[in-house]
């Protein structure tokens, strides 16, 4: 048999192969066989990145749970650090950076998002874990299961399952309602029949979207309702490397003999990388729509690769350019792509990074009244009205007081007594701000600083600078 170096590239090849495939569902549900395997053992472990998903609810910080998304009071609590609304940009920066670590890593490497760490991708594979388990986990088991009569033990496998794939959804639901409230305190809600609306209504819809998706649509969803399925394949380019068939080495195909001949590929025809995909496609014909690059068909092949004494990598993964044009793929560092997204990248790390290093204790704006502007008063000093909030961003009770600096001889009414403000409150102050008439010069703009410290907590002290208007 000819070494794949032997074999010229053959462009014209592929183009032969090539085969548009689009499940529409009228096969039925795809039956994809289990296997062991370098990538199956990936997506093992990338699968359980979901864990967190579920546990993190549970965890806790300083006597509360440790990530709150606290919609009503307007905070999301993320271990020691509680985001309002006015540092929303930093959880802004947080998503830019995993939206554009998912355009990275699609460019790089493909759907390995949806092969690896996509809940529906995720959760249908625990669901066919479980179907496979209990009914077959080949076509022709699970045909033969069906065909059984109905009897005790099929009726019992069958309400298991959907006992099973029940419960999963539910704790899916109820999980998603616990990032927004207490855990703990939802769980006997929800047992006593006494939750909020809103947990019942996001329990309802998650369950029945997960058990409908991950049970009977499966492969579907990716083929019809994702729209991230159809953007991919617009983020590929030459370099990218992908689960493909190496057309040069495998064809022409045919039954595997202990006789090597010249003329003969090493693919055996076995199909076995088409009964392991997950959505049903044959690799062989092609890149699909349907392939999530989960990469179990190489796992497939190179078991038979082992078997009949090949050496593997008849089906890896490969660029474009490594297949059709026999060319190195580019290293990573001269691809402009990627270097684009290695920058932007590295910004809004550094963007999240300095937010949750620089959260300030308190928030304080001062708003000067525009009209008017100022007022005289009847023995000539001039007068100006502000309005001083401060946001009490700590988990304890401060008591603040105000006073203003800048300005000589400048009288301050409304600021002589000590504030208390609630944690995550605000409590808008008015001051009015006197000049006597012989401190007032040619210039009518002169600059004032407000400063608001804690009696109870010395260290946090907080400045607004502003201006005091008089007349030109």
């Amino acid at each position: 048999m000819s070494k794949p170096i032997d074999i010229p590239v053959r462009v014209e090849l592929y183009d032969h192969l090539n085969e548009w495939e689009v499940n529409t569902g009228e096969q039925g549900k795809v039956v994809p066989r289990r296997m062991k395997g370098r990538y199956r053992t990936l997506k093992n472990y990338g699968m359980c990145v979901w864990l967190i998903y579920f546990l993190m609810p549970y965890l806790r910080w300083d006597n509360r749970q440790a990530i709150l998304f606290d919609i009503p009071d307007r905070q999301f609590h993320i271990f020691a650090a509680t985001i309002y609304p006015q540092d929303i940009w930093v959880l802004s920066l947080t998503l830019l950076f995993f939206a554009i670590l998912l355009a990275a890593a699609t460019s790089i490497a493909g759907r390995v998002f949806c092969g690896y760490f996509c809940f529906q991708t995720v959760w249908t594979d625990v669901f066919t874990f479980i179907e496979g388990k209990l009914e077959g986990n080949t076509p022709f088991k699970r045909s033969q299961f069906t065909a059984m009569p109905w009897t005790v033990m099929k009726l019992t496998r069958k309400v298991v399952k959907h006992g099973l794939w029940i419960g999963i959804s539910l704790l899916t639901g109820l999980t998603f309602s616990a990032w927004f409230t207490d855990a703990y305190q939802l769980w006997g809600d929800v047992l006593q029949l006494q939750a909020a609306t809103p947990v019942w209504v996001a329990l309802a819809i998650f369950t029945f979207f997960t058990y409908w998706f991950a049970g009977f649509m499966r492969e579907q969803v990716c083929f019809w309702l994702c729209p991230y399925a159809r953007l991919q394949g617009v983020m590929y380019d030459q370099d990218t490397v992908l689960p493909a068939y190496d057309a040069t080495r495998g064809e022409p195909r045919g039954k595997f003999t202990r006789q090597a001949t010249d003329n003969k590929g090493a693919c055996i025809d076995c199909k076995l990388c088409v009964a392991v995909c997950p959505t049903g496609i044959d690799i062989r014909k092609g890149q699909q729509e349907g392939c999530i690059t989960c990469g179990l068909c190489i796992d497939a092949c190179d078991s038979i690769m082992d078997k009949i004494n090949q050496p593997r990598g008849l089906i890896r993964y490969a660029s474009y350019k490594e297949l059709h044009q026999g060319k190195k793929t580019i290293s990573l560092f001269k691809r402009p792509r990627a270097l684009v997204y290695g920058f932007i990248l590295l910004l809004s790390v550094s963007g999240v990074i300095y937010g949750f290093s620089s959260f300030s204790p308190t928030e304080f704006t001062v708003t000067q009244q525009r009209k008017p502007l100022y007022i005289r008063m009847s023995n000539g000093d001039i007068q100006n009205k502000y309005t001083l909030k401060l946001l009490n961003k700590t988990d304890a009770v401060l008591e603040i007081q105000y006073h203003v600096s800048g300005l000589e001889e400048a009288t301050v009414i409304g600021l002589d007594k000590t504030f208390k403000v609630e944690p995550g409150r605000v409590i808008p102050i008015t001051a009015f701000v006197r000049l006597p008439v012989y401190m007032q010069d040619e210039s009518n703009l002169h600059k004032i600083e407000f400063v608001a410290t804690a009696v109870n907590n010395p260290e946090i002290t907080d400045t607004y600078e502003s201006v005091f208007i008089t007349p030109p």
